[in-house]
């Protein structure tokens, strides 16, 4: 089902969903399935699979050469979509991201997403490689998240890059995008930022989701901007609780965020073992004011750790 029909279907109750991380190489997909059983009391309406791009290594051969060899830390993120379906039959959203991927790998793995019965996927450009200062697409690939979303409406047509295939199966998929209320960290103003996140609805964007944030101010008037810019389609909130206080200085660098103050400085006057507390509060109270506006959605970034959210989803659904 995609994931606006679930909107629609709720018929304005907020809805429940999260986002998993496939398992480091070696590790069974039980760990996965540890991380989705204590919440799935909450019954979410989907569950959201991050992909990881490929790094390479640099190993050093015995006649002195070196050989550059690619590896992904985290593989599985269709085969565990597809496992999470089956065993919970709740519907799943892969990411799918440019960085590493040309255009024709693009396509094959929209066909298999399509053969699995997957209608829904979330479109991003992706991080960029450890050793790149900025993005670099693959040499056949796309740039950016918009021409990646292109090329999935093009599929929707039943437009394939061999354009000597004619009445082909089109797909059916439904495409979330990200969006980011304190602007994403490399665009040069919140309003090239919006007319980017414009440019990708009006290409077909189905539904947006954001940036974690934890100041609700932050989200509401970002809301209302894109209101504004005719951005009409469901804006989910991406909720991740403070559980330690690294996160406060870490979170904010890692993803171009601010921290209010209020929390900043219960934080600052807490003991450590006291932060986790005040952390969640400060979630709860936020999923409170977000469901109580309306929000179609709570998405919550659980990086694969239930107990958390399981709390926090107790106090507010």
């Amino acid at each position: 089902m995609h994931i606006t029909e679930h909107i629609t279907n709720a018929k304005g109750k907020t809805l429940f969903s999260i986002e998993i991380l496939p398992p480091l190489k070696g590790k069974g997909i039980e760990n996965v399935f540890k991380g989705i059983d204590p919440l799935m009391e909450f019954q979410p309406a989907f569950i959201d699979v991050t992909y990881h791009r490929e790094e390479f290594i640099v190993k050093k051969l015995a006649d002195g050469t070196e050989d550059k060899i690619s590896t992904k830390k985290r593989p599985g993120t269709v085969a565990i979509c597809a496992a999470i379906m089956n065993k919970y039959k709740v519907d799943t959203v892969p990411h799918l991201i440019c960085g590493g991927f040309s255009k024709e790998e693009t396509e094959n793995a929209l066909i298999d997403l399509n053969f699995l019965g997957i209608d829904n996927v979330l479109v991003l450009r992706g991080d960029n490689a450890k050793n790149e200062s900025s993005f670099i697409p693959d040499k056949n690939g796309n740039k950016n998240a918009l021409e990646l979303l292109e090329q999935i409406q093009n599929l929707n047509k039943g437009k394939y890059l061999d354009e000597e295939i004619i009445e082909a199966t089109a797909s059916r998929f439904c495409c979330g995008v990200a969006g980011y209320p304190e602007k994403h960290y490399e665009a040069v103003s919140l309003d090239s930022d919006m007319e980017f996140l414009k440019r990708k609805v009006a290409s077909g964007a189905d539904f947006i989701v954001t940036q974690m944030f934890f100041d609700n101010q932050k989200y509401f008037d970002f809301v209302a901007r894109c209101k504004n810019e005719g951005i009409l389609v469901p804006i989910f909130p991406g909720i991740k609780p403070l559980t330690n206080r690294k996160q406060l200085t870490a979170l904010a660098k890692i993803f171009s965020i601010t921290m209010p103050s209020d929390l900043v400085n219960s934080v600052a006057r807490c003991k450590d073992e006291d932060v986790k507390e005040i952390g969640l509060e400060w979630c709860v109270q936020q999923c409170i004011e977000l469901k109580k506006s309306g929000v179609p959605v709570l998405h919550f970034y659980t990086m694969g750790v239930s107990e958390a959210t399981k709390y926090i989803a107790h106090r507010v659904f």
